[in-house]
């Protein structure tokens, strides 16, 4: 998956399910140049793989793949995800896009298409469904600690905890959404250039400077196989 360089931490995730691996590697280069984060699956089994370990904004979902069709497997998620789906289909008779529908689509779009069509859908269908962004906390307190998101400031009593950059990014953005698990992409900055194992190493050096006990944590905890969440108190 390629991601553009300076994507926002928070830019809609987008799941391309094609069995047509050229369609797939179009459509994710041209959705990332629209600012979306893109990753892409071969079939349903794949796509359910994806699925468990990783939160999707949207589904670009085509319908005509073997084994298991578009149809089928939206149905099938319906059952526990409410996650948007936008159809690709090369069939463009009103039963088909009826049935699509029915089967839990939030839109339907026929082969061939314009791929700003597409996007413009897409945005059509986030800005719909995603829920007003909740105010950013202005400070978070674990502990004896308390962090102030707009200064970068992290405290103990009256005392200045020193942070490298790194850190003050990474608990900036673990504690914008305290209690909630953060991905090691959202940890590793804009366009995800470091690593998940430097993830992992900078977590680490964090937790010794927070926790009275690193391989313990109380405050940045492990989500595993996922990122971490700050636990905060109240």
């Amino acid at each position: 998956m390629t991601v553009p360089a300076m994507l926002p931490d928070d830019a809609p995730h987008l799941l391309v399910v094609d069995d047509d691996r050229r369609i797939r590697d179009l459509l994710s280069r041209f959705l990332s140049g629209e600012g979306y984060r893109v990753s892409t699956a071969e079939s349903a089994a794949d796509a359910r793989a994806k699925l468990i370990g990783l939160r999707f904004d949207l589904l670009v979902l085509d319908v005509m793949m073997p084994g298991e069709n578009g149809f089928d497997f939206a149905q099938s998620l319906r059952g526990t995800s409410s996650v948007p789906i936008l159809m690709l289909t090369a069939r463009d008779a009103a039963e088909s896009r009826i049935k699509g529908l029915e089967m839990g689509a939030d839109d339907y779009l026929s082969k061939p298409f314009e791929p700003r069509e597409l996007s413009l859908r897409i945005a059509s269908i986030l800005k719909r469904v995603r829920p007003a962004a909740a105010p950013q906390p202005e400070s978070v307190r674990f502990g004896p600690f308390i962090y102030h998101l707009a200064r970068g400031e992290l405290r103990r009593g009256e005392d200045a905890v020193r942070l490298t950059d790194r850190e003050r990014e990474m608990l900036r953005i673990l504690a914008a959404t305290p209690g909630e698990t953060v991905t090691r992409l959202a940890l590793a900055g804009n366009g995800g250039t470091v690593s998940e194992r430097a993830v992992d190493v900078q977590v680490n050096r964090l937790r010794r400077k927070i926790e009275n006990d690193p391989a313990d944590p109380m405050f940045v905890q492990t989500v595993r196989g996922i990122g971490y969440r700050l636990v905060v108190t109240t």
